[in-house]
């Protein structure tokens, strides 16, 4: 198994932003999204609370064929002193090349890595596989067997996430950010089986993300899933909202947050890294 010591060290915690024009929105199974707010606001509270990565992915990009984070990245980039990974849109090596220049240490692709995979290669080969992240996102198709999609979850490949994950690690990928369309914005849980048969069949660093809704679901999918890290929305949205005594979003989404929502543990990033080294896994940034 990867992860075989007793005391699991150096995992990550990351904050993942999905963007929408200028805002942060969040929804449930990467849909019905609503407006929470601006997102230099809150990645300045995760920064300030112990963040140790976050990830930008504007949502509608591959839709509409563009980026538009470079001024948001460079923004965060000047206040921000942690890895930023940005996603969303990139369909050539040169897309990389400008969020890159704008700050971004990391890129992820998604849609342009299934339709012509060896982007991977070439990107890896430009920029050094530690900075390629590619983002799947799973369906369940059965009980064993997961397909990805595109498109934010929105358009099937029929292609098979575990032989996806294996070559994706072949042709040059730095890790795998694995999400769980299924469980996302849920605060159900992680896809947990998932995680660890990703995990186990792939060397490189695998993210997960889509489900979390309390911190014993994240210590779950550390220990039971194998996860190198984990990216979380939700849980850390509604804590900085809470934390601002009220919703950042437009007042006609206030109802949907109370419901949506309702189920999400107010946690703060400093609380769930001390629940975590309690549980013997312990964070990069536990220091900070």
């Amino acid at each position: 198994m990867k992860h075989s010591l007793q005391v699991l060290q150096n995992r990550r915690i990351i904050a993942r932003m999905d963007i929408k024009g200028s805002n942060l929105v969040k929804g449930i199974h990467l849909e019905g999204l609503r407006v929470l707010g601006d997102p230099s606001q809150f990645a300045k509270y995760y920064y300030e609370q112990g963040i140790d990565e976050l990830v930008y992915m504007d949502i509608v990009a591959s839709l509409y064929n563009r980026n538009s984070l470079h001024d948001i990245i460079r923004k965060t980039a000047q206040d921000i002193f942690i890895p930023l990974t940005v996603g969303g849109g990139l369909r050539t090596v040169d897309d990389m090349r400008q969020v890159l220049r704008a700050g971004a240490d990391k890129v992820a692709i998604n849609t342009a890595a299934i339709k012509n995979p060896q982007i991977i290669r070439e990107a890896a080969k430009c920029f050094g596989s530690s900075t390629i992240v590619v983002s799947i996102e799973a369906k369940r198709v059965s009980k064993d067997k997961y397909e990805a999609y595109i498109d934010n979850g929105r358009e099937k490949t029929g292609i098979d996430v575990f032989e996806w994950a294996q070559r994706v690690v072949a042709l040059g990928a730095g890790e795998i950010l694995l999400t769980s369309v299924d469980q996302e914005g849920t605060g159900k849980g992680f896809d947990v089986y998932l995680v660890n048969k990703v995990s186990q069949l792939v060397s490189i660093p695998v993210i997960a993300s889509g489900g979390a809704g309390c911190k014993e679901h994240v210590g779950e999918v550390f220990v039971a899933g194998c996860a190198d890290a984990v990216c979380l929305a939700s849980l850390f949205h509604y804590d900085f909202l809470r934390q601002q005594q009220g919703f950042g979003a437009p007042n006609k989404q206030t109802p949907f947050m109370q419901n949506k929502f309702s189920r999400i543990q107010d946690i703060s990033i400093p609380t769930l890294k001390e629940y975590l080294k309690a549980k013997k896994v312990v964070c990069r940034g536990c220091d900070r």
